[in-house]
């Protein structure tokens, strides 16, 4: 049916324009609805009263039907992932809840029960969650550490040779230290609040498979062999290649690699390397993308690469060390205290018995290593499959970023031991989730960002109204826009 403005004058009727058409009755409705207001625009002439007090009835009876108003994209597309995962063999529905709304609107809990309250309709006591952490703690806590592994698992069609390990630090809003909240070295630059360590082992792709929470004044070196032996005896693997960046490297981490029987490649710190291995390095003269293999004792390779754009980061980070250094030995804050070898605090010096001074023939020094790089492995992998596994290690740096950002895993704002762990865990849940969430969403080929999906997720509404005249409850979807019906395509999810 085409819907037309017509105009008729001395007997004889034209078209003024032609608003659409459609075999569609709710369609034809609207077109016909735009058509109207059209009229109104053509020749600013209201429609007649009664028509006006018929459409305000209507509306007054529209809204006065209305039953319910909820939030309801979050639970059918990232609902959809949850049980897909396998995470709806917990039969909770607080666990559900916390999941989902971490990738929602993640906030302290005392925020959830009011977010679930206002978007949901779901009403839940501050006192029920914390009840509810204490039991997931006891009962649920490995379960849900389970179905994730399971999970990868099966998404790498049922084979892990490789993890990568990385720490991080979670700080807490509270001033008083405990035995597992500790002061120590934030890498939020949040020292003087105390804070935990993670340590996470994800795979090649970035997806989490086990974490251990540590004091916050654990030295990161000190849990690498922790977590994959703990990951190891719990799943059963004989062999894994472990792979790890130069600040979990000691002599005693090797060595406890060696005797577990593990493969490793971590980076080396190749400034800290005898004299002669120092000389040996610096006498390459490697070109743009050039790297080479350097045997080492123990069944040990040391592949070194070199790259004109590292080169380039490291000046750049070198020259901004300086700066600093510059700044606060002009406003007087450096002490005695500051000289040592942490960071660029290398190139300060003592003249004399007080005047403390930067050493820049050192920093001069520095400069023969920029673009170099160091792997240091006792694997057989060729040198490019060497580097190429090493940088994966990237992945484990974006799931913490994703953790820190997108599900605000800190500040944390637990106090009692077991809903810290219980609240890791919820968001070690949230996390896999958001991982499987772009992992489908790449394997469709959409241009859409996980973040984007989750942000159309908190358009879509349900309305349920019950009609004026019989009673009878209806409930929609509302989706009106394009971005809206992609994502629920995207997702197999029907609606109408």
């Amino acid at each position: 049916m085409s819907i037309q403005i017509i105009e008729k004058k001395n007997g004889k009727s034209s078209l003024v324009k032609t608003v659409g058409s459609s075999s569609d009755a709710e369609t034809i409705a609207k077109l016909i609805q735009n058509g109207k207001h059209e009229i109104i625009r053509l020749t600013r002439q209201p429609l007649l009263n009664f028509e006006i007090e018929k459409e305000k009835d209507f509306i007054d009876a529209f809204f006065s039907g209305i039953e319910d108003l909820h939030l309801l994209g979050p639970e059918l597309i990232i609902g959809k992932l949850f049980d897909e995962i396998g995470f709806n063999a917990i039969e909770d529905e607080f666990f559900r809840y916390l999941v989902i709304t971490r990738l929602v609107y993640p906030v302290s809990k005392l925020k959830t029960t009011d977010y679930l309250s206002k978007y949901s309709g779901v009403t839940v006591s501050i006192d029920s969650l914390y009840r509810y952490l204490d039991k997931a703690h006891k009962y649920q806590v490995s379960q849900i550490q389970d179905i994730g592994f399971r999970h990868a698992m099966r998404i790498t069609g049922g084979e892990i040779k490789v993890v990568f390990y990385d720490v991080t630090t979670l700080y807490f809003e509270a001033e008083d230290e405990d035995d597992l909240r500790r002061m120590g070295f934030s890498k939020d630059g949040k020292n003087q609040q105390p804070q935990i360590v993670l340590g996470l082992l994800v795979n090649e792709t970035g997806y989490p498979l086990a974490y251990e929470l540590f004091e916050g004044n654990k030295f990161e070196g000190h849990t690498l062999i922790p977590v994959i032996e703990a990951f190891k005896t719990r799943y059963g693997f004989k062999k894994l290649v472990v792979v790890a960046d130069s600040g979990l490297m000691s002599s005693k981490n090797l060595e406890a690699l060696i005797t577990h029987n593990y493969e490793f490649i971590i980076g080396a710190r190749i400034k800290g390397e005898p004299e002669a291995g120092k000389r040996e390095i610096l006498g390459l003269k490697l070109q743009d993308g050039d790297s080479v293999i350097l045997a080492r004792g123990k069944g040990q390779r040391l592949a070194i690469s070199y790259s004109q754009a590292r080169a380039r980061k490291d000046a750049h980070n070198r020259k901004r060390g300086l700066d600093k250094l510059k700044k606060s030995l002009l406003s007087g804050k450096l002490t005695k205290k500051h000289i040592n070898n942490k960071g660029y605090n290398k190139y300060l010096t003592m003249d004399g018995d007080v005047n403390i001074t930067i050493d820049y023939e050192k920093f001069a020094e520095d400069s023969k290593w920029d673009g170099l790089k160091g792997y240091l492995t006792n694997t057989r992998l060729k040198k490019d499959e060497i580097i190429a596994q090493y940088n994966k290690l990237y992945n484990i740096e974006k799931t913490f970023r994703i953790s820190k950002t997108d599900l605000r895993i800190r500040p944390v704002y637990h106090y009692v031991k077991r809903r810290i762990e219980t609240h890791i865990c919820i968001c070690f849940a949230a996390c896999v989730i958001y991982k499987e969430l772009e992992r489908q969403l790449k394997l469709k080929k959409s241009p859409l960002s996980p973040e984007k999906i989750i942000d159309i997720a908190k358009t879509i509404f349900r309305i349920t109204l019950i009609t004026p005249y019989s009673k009878t409850r209806h409930s929609r979807l509302v989706v009106n826009k394009e971005e809206q019906k992609e994502a629920l395509r995207l997702f197999d999810i029907q609606y109408g």
